[in-house]
C-alpha cells in the first residue's frame, strides 16, 4: 500500500518529485499523478490545484486508483491565532469547511446528510515527531538567509483545528468572525476540509501539514512566490521524509 501525498503548491510537489525513485506518471483529469518510492515507501504524489472542488476531485482520483493507506496534505495557510509566526508548523485535528452554512435546514458548517460539523484526522504521532524533529533542525533544511528574511526563529509546531473554505482571507474582521465561531481553529486555507471529507466518506486516514505563511490579514505582507520556493518546500520534503523514514 501506498501513502498518498497530496499539496496545494506545484513547488512542494517538485520537491518531493525530486526525490521520488522508480517514477511512472498518471496522467488523468488535468492532474498528473507521480508513483515512486522514498525511502523504499511506496508514494503517489498530486497537485491538488487550488480550492475545494479541485482538491476533492484530485483526493477522490486519487484513492480510485492508487491502493492508499492514508493521504497526507501539506501546504501554506494563514495564521489566525495571534501566536503562531509566519514558519511555523500547524498539524490539524479538526477539520472545518467555515463557508458551509445550510441554516436552517442543518447547523452551520454541518455537512448535509453526513451529520457533521468536522472531519477528525488521523491521531498520527510519528508525524508530529516528524514535524518536531525538523523544527528543531531547521538550519539544517532552510538556508540562513532566508530564515532571516521571513524573520523565523524558533519554529513552533500546534495542533488544533484548521478552517476551509473557498475564500481568501484577508482582512482583521474576517479573522474575528472566524475565531468567535470556532475559537480552537489556528489557521485557514482552501483544501484541506475537502479532502478530509473525501476521506471520510472513502475511510482513509487522513493527516495534514499547514506552514504559515501570513497572519490572514492584510497587516501581514510577504513575497509569498518567494517563502513558497525558499521556504515552505523545504519544510514539506524535510517533514515527510522524516515521517516516511
Amino acid at each position: 500500500m501506498a501513502i498518498g501525498i497530496i499539496s496545494a503548491m506545484p513547488e512542494e510537489v517538485q520537491s518531493l518529485i525530486d526525490v521520488l525513485q522508480h517514477v511512472s506518471v498518471s496522467e488523468k483529469g488535468m492532474r498528473s499523478y507521480y508513483k515512486g518510492t522514498i525511502n523504499s515507501k511506496e508514494v503517489v504524489i498530486a497537485f491538488s490545484r487550488w480550492g475545494k472542488v479541485a482538491s476533492a476531485i484530485t483526493a477522490t482520483q486519487m484513492i480510485n486508483d492508487f491502493n492508499l493507506e492514508e493521504i497526507i496534505f501539506t501546504g501554506v495557510s494563514g495564521s489566525l491565532e495571534g501566536s503562531l509566526n509566519v514558519g511555523d508548523i500547524v498539524l490539524g485535528t479538526e477539520m472545518y469547511q467555515h463557508d458551509m452554512d445550510t441554516t436552517p435546514l442543518f447547523k452551520k458548517f454541518e455537512i448535509p446528510l453526513l451529520g457533521k460539523s468536522f472531519f477528525e484526522t488521523k491521531n498520527n504521532e510519528k508525524l508530529e515527531n516528524a514535524a518536531a524533529s525538523f523544527a528543531s533542525h531547521i538550519k539544517d533544511h532552510v538556508p540562513v538567509e532566508k530564515l532571516e528574511q521571513f524573520k523565523i526563529e524558533a519554529v513552533q509546531v500546534k495542533k488544533g483545528a484548521i478552517l476551509s473554505g473557498d475564500q481568501f482571507i484577508s482582512s482583521k474582521s474576517k479573522v474575528a468572525e472566524l475565531k468567535k465561531e470556532i475559537p480552537n481553529a489556528l489557521c485557514v486555507e482552501m483544501e484541506g476540509a475537502s479532502v478530509a471529507q473525501v476521506c471520510f466518506e472513502y475511510d482513509i486516514p487522513f493527516s495534514i501539514i499547514r506552514i504559515i505563511s501570513d497572519n490572514a490579514n492584510d497587516d501581514a505582507p510577504i513575497d509569498f512566490p518567494e517563502f513558497t520556493k525558499a521556504v515552505a518546500c523545504k519544510y514539506a520534503k524535510g517533514i515527510l521524509e522524516k515521517y516516511i523514514d
